[in-house]
């Protein structure tokens, strides 16, 4: 669980998205796209869910990328290289269904495009013809933009600001593909209301959408049950049951209100001084 390399590769002045590649043998010989690990900084710290980004199977590492949003995050951001994290699990979770669907959309949005990316790689590799959209806030928030280019066919990035790409929303740009050409599938991973839009374009078009969930998890091993989520009007759990779901048929409006339970919370926590 020793940090072998750490990277700022994405920075503005009140942000930082941080990758990391830790060593775990077994977990690289393991996971598979769409699967997460779950990872402890600290011994009284909370339990925190990353998508396994890449792995190295020779070398027994996997790597992770990750937004300082909240206290654990930024204290893992406080880790160097060869200190060690107090526990990593995994892979938890179901893997992407991996197959030749023909014509794909992959929409990643923010720290989202770090969970497209190994979905993509591996549907390309299945033979699918790749289209990327990549969402950002700015053009200093874009990652993995050339790996993204060397796993796909086409790529439209668009930031919020227009400092890079086109400026606007993955939505817009969506809605033109399906208007334009006809697809067999839409995978999505970013900030809920992005996939809620995502979703709602892609059922218009007829289009089947699949969504890789973020909702709050603690145990993650199917214990707990804060990951609830509603789906095709049947209870299911993020962590075992998912992560990803069909986009048409998830309730939204109650995965954002779950999502916002401990936000006052999380403020007064983010607060207090890092140790």
């Amino acid at each position: 669980m020793k940090i072998v390399d750490k990277n700022v590769i994405a920075q503005t002045p009140d942000t930082r998205i941080v990758q990391l590649e830790i060593s775990s043998p077994d977990i690289a010989q393991k996971a598979l796209p769409g699967q997460f690990v779950v990872l402890m900084v600290s011994e009284k710290g909370e339990r925190i869910p990353l998508t396994v980004v890449e792995k190295d199977t020779l070398g027994g590492t996997i790597t992770l990328i990750f937004q300082e949003v909240g206290f654990t995050t930024r204290l893992l951001a406080k880790l160097n290289k060869d200190e060690a994290l107090y526990a990593l699990v995994g892979p938890l979770g179901n893997p992407t269904e991996i197959a030749n669907y023909g014509k794909v959309i992959l929409v990643g949005g923010g720290v989202g495009i770090a969970e497209i990316y190994p979905v993509a790689k591996a549907l390309k590799d299945k033979g699918n013809h790749i289209n990327a959209i990549l969402g950002a806030r700015t053009k200093e928030l874009l990652i993995l933009e050339k790996k993204m280019q060397e796993v796909s066919d086409e790529v439209c990035v668009t930031t919020d600001d227009g400092s890079y790409g086109r400026k606007g929303l993955v939505t817009e740009v969506l809605n033109e593909l399906l208007d334009k050409q006809s697809y067999n599938l839409v995978y999505a991973v970013g900030p809920i209301p992005m996939m809620k839009n995502v979703s709602q374009v892609a059922t218009k078009h007829k289009v089947k959408v699949i969504v890789s969930l973020n909702a709050l998890m603690v145990d993650a091993t199917g214990m707990c049950g804060c990951c609830r989520v509603t789906v095709g009007g049947q209870t299911k759990f993020s962590c075992v049951d998912g992560p990803e779901f069909e986009g048409a048929q998830v309730d939204w409006d109650e995965l954002i209100k779950r999502n916002r339970a401990y936000l006052e919370q999380e403020r007064h926590i983010c607060k207090l001084p890092l140790p």
